[in-house]
Formats: C-alpha cells, sequence, structure tokens
C-alpha cells in the first residue's frame, strides 16, 4: 500500500516506518511530512495530493503531558489544528484512504472504572489530554459528516529503543546506563512519584497495532494497551535486575506533577475481538532493549 506518515521522525513514527518498509509498503518521502508547517491546511492539503495515499497515519503532535503545561493554549491549538488539516485534505485529495489518528488514553482521565474501555467518558486532566480528546472528536465528526474511514487509536504509554528520556522508562534507562558507565554503587535513579502506575506497551507492538486497525479499516476508537500497569518504584526495580545492579531510588518532589492520575490501565478486548492482535513483547524485552539503545548511545 501507499502510506504516508506524519510524525514519521519522531519516536513512534520511526518504529511505524521501519515496520511498513518490512511489509513492503510504499513508504512516501518522510523529510516533507518532518519539515513541513501541518498547521497550514493549504501546505497539508499539497502534500496529501503528492502522496496520494491508501493509508495515512496521523501521529505527529507535541505530545508530553508535563511539558504542556508550560504551552497549553498552544499544544491544544497546534495538536487539533494539524488533525483537523490532516482530516480535510484526505477528504479533498484522498476520500478513499483509511486514516489512523493517533490519540491517548490520557484523554480519559481519572478512570470510573478500571480497565477503562472505549466506553468511557472523556475526562482529560492536562492539556495534551485535552487536544488528544478534542482531535479525536474532530476524527469522528469527519467519519460522520463526512464518510471518512477514519480509525482513533487511543494509544496508552509506549516505550522502547530509541524513545526521548523525557518519557519514563526511557529517563530511567539512560540514568542506569550514566552510572553504569560511571561505576557508580549503587546507582542513583531519581524519579517523581513512584507509585502512580501506568500501562505500559512496548512500541514495536503499538505499531502493529496501528498497521493491524489500518488494515482493518474499519472506523472506530480503539484501545491500544497492555491492559497491565506498573509503577515507576516497580519499573527502577525490573531496571536493575536486568542491568544486575544495585540502586539507590531517590524521590524528586520537584518531579512530582500536579493533578497526576493515580493509575491508568486501558482494556483492549475491543481491539483484540476486532483485528486479533495482542501484545507480543514482555516488559522485561522492553526493558533489557531500552538500556542496551542508552549503552550504545
Amino acid at each position: 500500500m501507499r502510506v504516508f506518515i506524519t510524525g514519521a521522525t519522531g519516536f513512534a513514527g520511526r518504529h511505524l516506518v521501519a515496520a511498513c518498509e518490512a511489509a513492503g509498503d510504499q513508504v512516501l518521502p518522510a523529510p516533507p511530512s518532518a519539515v513541513a508547517d501541518l498547521t497550514d491546511p493549504a501546505v497539508v492539503r499539497e502534500l496529501v495530493r503528492e502522496a496520494r495515499p491508501d493509508v495515512l497515519y496521523h501521529l505527529a503532535a507535541r505530545a508530553h503531558v508535563g511539558l504542556s503545561w508550560e504551552d497549553p493554549l498552544g499544544v491544544l491549538a497546534q495538536n487539533v489544528a494539524m488533525t483537523a488539516n490532516v482530516l480535510d485534505a484526505v477528504r479533498h485529495e484522498a476520500p478513499a484512504a483509511v486514516v489512523l489518528s493517533i490519540g491517548s488514553g490520557e484523554e480519559y482521565g481519572p478512570p470510573e472504572t478500571v480497565p477503562t474501555t472505549e466506553a468511557a467518558p472523556l475526562r482529560p486532566q492536562n492539556p495534551y489530554a485535552v487536544s488528544k480528546a478534542s482531535s479525536s472528536l474532530v476524527a469522528r465528526f469527519h467519519a460522520d459528516a463526512h464518510g471518512l474511514r477514519v480509525v482513533h487509536a487511543r494509544a496508552f504509554n509506549h516505550a522502547g529503543p530509541g524513545q526521548e528520556p523525557i518519557y519514563a522508562i526511557a529517563n530511567f534507562a539512560r540514568q542506569f546506563a550514566e552510572g553504569i558507565a560511571a561505576g557508580e554503587d549503587p546507582i542513583r535513579i531519581v524519579t517523581g512519584s513512584p507509585d502512580t502506575r501506568r500501562d505500559f506497551t512496548d512500541v514495536r507492538d503499538v505499531v502493529r497495532a496501528y498497521r493491524t486497525l489500518a488494515a482493518h479499516g474499519e472506523p472506530g476508537v480503539f484501545n491500544v494497551c497492555s491492559g497491565v500497569t506498573h509503577s515507576a518504584r516497580e519499573l527502577v526495580a525490573a531496571l536493575g535486575e536486568v542491568a544486575g545492579v544495585a540502586i539507590d531510588h531517590q524521590v524528586d518532589p520537584a518531579k512530582v506533577r500536579a493533578h497526576e492520575v493515580h493509575e491508568i490501565r486501558g482494556a483492549n478486548d475491543h481491539l483484540t475481538a476486532a483485528t486479533g492482535w495482542r501484545p507480543e513483547i514482555p516488559l522485561e524485552t522492553t526493558l533489557r532493549d531500552t538500556l542496551a539503545w542508552w549503552r550504545q548511545t
């Protein structure tokens, strides 16, 4: 298939490009989507006109919860504008394409029940989550009003080799790699809240879910998640076991976020029933591969 990916140079985007190429898809050139201003509707429409994709994966976003508090209006405006521009461009230039709109488990906010299903109400608790919840409404509007084949994937936390250290597992793995290189014993690891729990999936399983949803092609909302949560305390301990080192785990109060949701855990039953997808890569492998990547960087 002809595949166009916004955000192709990002963390998940690079893994998605690799997965598509390995499967024989024609991945359209990444540089235009990497450098173009996707908040400009004319630019996006020209890109889609030239690409004529069978599938468009919309991953581009300002995507960090903590940093979104520093520019809440900018995050909301840019993420919603990019989504609206991509969908409007597809409506005019490639109406038969499947669009995979990437959302977030953060859209749900404090869960009424755990695990959280796609039927749960949206109560976003940070600017990034508000932008993703708003983008999901834009995506569903285009499916309902214009008949586009839009699939909205609510991806929960994902991790793996190549992720920026502003995210939890990558940050912890980098600290381990630096401590090992410095010969520390024990290795000092600093985190924020040690007991908030998040649902982590290996990024390679996540992009496999994206490709599976694109092949399925039926509009709807799907959680992409493992259905299992881990705390920072557990992740640090597991990384210590993978690395075979002693740990001095310290909590920095300045890293504890306001309005933190204690546990975010999704249900992936809807995705599994529709496509047969299940997570395959165990957390230990994710941690080992991420640590190895940082030790080589």
